[in-house]
């Protein structure tokens, strides 16, 4: 530390004496720097003093601090004192007020209460005396205050004096009612006719059962009915009236008496709806009367009746449900009901008529009903008169049932049976008029039967709709021709020979639309019942067992369609197994039975592609092609001997019968079901091909070109093909023994002799190839140089594409494939 005050020191004097002229200057520095320490030492003396100054004014300041708080403390204490003297003087002073207080109170509680019960009395009396005279109007007013003192002294239960006067207090009210009950007696006697005040006294009577328990009014009103409805069911128990056929009487009768009696009953309050309870109690006196004359019956009822007096209690419950806050279904429905009510002896027809009129005005507002139903000034809000009483018919609208089945199943026979099964020109449909009319008569059904119930006799009619459709699709596949041949045929069981016109094929088409319209339109059907049947038989409207009736109606009619056109070509097919081809000599245009073909393909498909569905179209397409290919490469084994030249020749008409087939989409201008079925023929009529290329093939290869172009090909139809070359049987045996060794897996190759067939061929020679493995790309090319100009005409490529296909066609064979897709 010392070291750097020197090197500073140093280097200070360095800096201000950097040279000897320099060193002139010490003297005035000296004495500048003697001047600065003196005044510093002033300065630090006049510190020193302050400082000492300050430590003895800061201890008087603490002294004084300290004896100023213990001044406060004292104050404090002593303030402390006096609050607590002051609060023990407060609390003497209050006690006594309230002691005063509560002696005021007291006094107060009982002089009201002694003014209460001196009231009570005094009305209790008034009241007994008011009961005794049946003064009704004041003593409601009475029984008012008497229940609002009371009240008063509902604490005071347990006294006697307040137990007396609340059983004596019970025992008037109990004489009110039994007056009130007696009076009441009287209306409807005739006395309100004589007695000019007694409705006004009853009047007021109504005021005194207001003012007791809401029990007594209810009795009082279910006494008033049950007297008003004692004489409806003297009468209607009757053996005069007690029949189905009066049902409208009743309905009547119980209307006049609303209507004659309005009057006379304003004495109840409105708040009573006296005459909506009453309507309610003689709903159900009616519908249990109904429910005994149905099950007396002692045969099934007469339909026209039956169904009158259900369309009348309707009619009764919709008026009700109008009258009483239940809305009305429409307005029109009701001038109908009006026009109808003189008409007793009506003819079912005439009903239904009219119940298909109600039902275009009730269809609407079935939301209507549900949001109308309650009406909250009525007692029971949401009481629904709707079904109250005409429920009951339910169980017995069987013959209802029964007879809409009868006359829809005539109304289908006349349809059938007026059926031209034509379609006019320009048509747009392309559907039979029947299937139309078949469901407009169903719709008809439906209305008629959702305007009388929607519950179980709806959900029995829908059956009812299934047979009848399910009976139509049967009409429909009755109309199909019979009989059939070919493949499909007899895979499908079919019998005989199916011989179908133009005019035949235009009907199936017909029949495929309708049949396709039927399954879109049950479906609608079964859509729509289910939205206005009863919730718990919603979830049981089904109509897919109709809809698969009608898929298999157009399952069998496009398959029918098939055979006729399979029974085409039997001429043609004939024609190609009588052509001389091992005698022909040269390779020419194609033959006459595949224009044969062309001609018949040109005919019929622009008229099918303009009458079917696309979806249908391809169905129909994809059956042809899986029956003619097939059926083409089984009639190449029933020709007779095939030469070279016959089998390059056979070969050309392949591809043209090939060609004909991949041009029918646009015969039929429907383009969208070309892409599939191309690949569909194409794959059906290559076996052909493979098949006449193998016939193509030189002998002494003909068994491993079998092999690798069929290898789902049977040993039979080997045998076969080494006639169709010609070949004798006693020189097929050792190509059949290497064949099957080879199908064996145990084949080793090994020089064939080579044999003289009937028709000229060309030796090709054969590499050797694994046992049991068909060989490969460069052994076909090889070979395929010796299968001459019928290997030129469809390419060394296709016959590759050929190879490799045969591993994935080797489980279906052609019979199989026929109905694949």
């Amino acid at each position: 530390m010392e070291t750097a005050d020197k090197q500073s020191a140093l280097d200070y004097i360095n800096q201000m004496f950097p040279t000897e002229a320099s060193l002139s200057g010490v003297e005035p520095l000296m004495q500048k720097i003697h001047s600065e320490i003196r005044k510093v030492d002033a300065e630090i003396l006049t510190a020193v003093r302050q400082q000492s100054n300050s430590g003895s004014k800061a201890r008087e300041d603490l002294a004084a601090a300290t004896r100023a708080v213990q001044e406060l403390i004292y104050k404090m204490q002593e303030i402390k004192t006096k609050a607590e003297q002051s609060e023990t003087m407060v609390q003497e002073i209050c006690r006594d007020i309230k002691k005063l207080d509560f002696a005021k109170k007291h006094i107060t509680t009982t002089i009201t209460a002694l003014h209460r019960l001196t009231m009570l009395v005094s009305a209790v009396e008034q009241l007994q005396a008011m009961a005794s005279k049946r003064q009704y109007k004041e003593a409601a007013a009475q029984l008012e205050a008497v229940n609002q003192l009371c009240s008063h002294f509902e604490a005071y239960r347990d006294f006697q004096k307040i137990t007396e006067l609340r059983e004596k207090f019970k025992s008037i009210k109990q004489i009110l009612k039994s007056h009130v009950f007696s009076d009441f007696s009287s209306l409807g006697t005739g006395k309100e006719t004589e007695e000019t005040n007694l409705l006004q006294h009853l009047s007021d009577a109504c005021l005194v059962v207001d003012a007791l328990e809401p029990s007594v009014r209810e009795e009082l009103v279910k006494n008033f009915c049950s007297r008003e409805l004692t004489s409806y069911q003297q009468i209607f128990e009757g053996a005069e009236l007690a029949k189905l056929d009066k049902s409208e009487r009743r309905y009547a009768w119980i209307k006049r008496r609303l209507r004659t009696n309005e009057e006379i009953w304003k004495i109840f309050p409105s708040s009573w709806h006296v005459p909506y309870l009453l309507c309610i109690q003689f709903c159900k006196l009616t519908r249990t009367q109904l429910v005994d004359i149905l099950n007396n019956l002692k045969e099934k009822p007469d339909v026209g009746t039956l169904l009158l007096a259900l369309q009348r209690t309707l009619e009764f419950e919709e008026e009700l449900a109008e009258k009483f806050g239940g809305g009305s279904r429409s307005k029109e429905s009701g001038s109908e009901t009006g026009e109808d009510m003189g008409k007793t002896n009506q003819t079912v027809s005439d009903i239904r008529k009219k119940y298909e009129k109600k039902l275009a005005a009730h269809g609407g507002s079935e939301n209507e009903d549900q949001d109308g139903l309650k009406d909250l000034s009525v007692p029971g809000a949401g009481f629904n008169f709707r079904g109250i009483v005409s429920s009951c018919f339910e169980p017995y609208l069987a013959v209802y049932v029964e007879l809409e089945e009868k006359s829809l199943m005539e109304h289908l026979e006349k349809l059938v049976q007026e059926e031209t099964w034509n379609i006019e020109d320009g048509s747009q449909t392309n559907i039979l008029s029947s299937s139309m009319q078949a469901f407009l008569i169903i719709r008809r059904s439906l209305k008629r039967c959702s305007a009388l119930t929607r519950k179980q006799t709806l959900f029995n009619l829908f059956k009812v709709f299934q047979r009848i459709l399910k009976a139509y699709a049967t009409k429909l596949f009755a109309r199909l021709p019979k009989g059939g041949t070919g493949i499909v045929a007899a895979a499908t069981g079919m019998d005989g020979q199916i011989k179908t016109s133009d005019k035949d094929e235009r009907l199936i088409c017909y029949i495929v639309n309708t049949a396709e319209y039927c399954h879109k339109t049950s479906g609608e059907l079964a859509e729509s019942v289910s939205k206005i049947v009863d919730p718990q038989y919603a979830d049981s409207i089904d109509m897919s067992e109709v809809q698969d009736e009608f898929s298999a109606v157009i399952t069998k009619a496009l398959i029918t369609l098939v055979n006729g056109i399979e029974t085409k070509f039997d001429a043609e097919m004939a024609a190609m197994t009588r052509v001389p081809w091992g005698t022909l000599e040269s390779v020419g245009d194609q033959s006459e039975y595949v224009n044969g073909i062309n001609t018949i393909l040109s005919a019929s498909i622009p008229v099918l592609g303009k009458l079917l569905s696309p979806i249908y179209f391809q169905f129909f397409l994809d059956k042809l092609a899986s029956s003619l290919g097939p059926r083409f490469y089984l009639n190449i084994f029933k020709c007779k001997q095939i030469s070279e030249t016959g089998a390059q020749q056979m070969l050309l008409d392949t591809q043209a019968v090939k060609t004909i087939l991949l041009e029918i989409p646009s015969l039929g201008k429907q383009a969208s079901a070309a892409a599939g079925y191309s690949k569909f023929v194409s794959r059906e009529m290559s076996k052909a091909e493979a098949l006449l290329k193998v016939i193509l093939s030189p002998i002494d290869s003909v068994a491993d070109t079998y092999c690798a172009l069929l290898p789902e090909g049977t040993p039979s139809e080997f045998q076969r093909l080494l006639d169709l070359k010609g070949l004798k049987r006693t020189d097929q045996q050792s190509i059949l023994d290497d064949y099957n060794k080879r199908r064996a897996g145990t084949y080793q190759p090994s020089s064939i002799k080579a044999v003289t067939p009937a028709a000229p061929s060309t030796s090709v020679a054969i590499s050797s190839t694994p046992a049991g493995i068909i060989p490969l790309k460069e052994e076909i090319v090889a070979r395929a140089a010796a299968l001459g100009r019928g290997a030129a005409t469809t390419g060394i490529r296709r016959i590759l594409a050929l190879t490799e296909s045969t591993s994935k066609d080797r489980k279906d064979g052609p019979l199989r494939k026929l109905f694949i897709g």
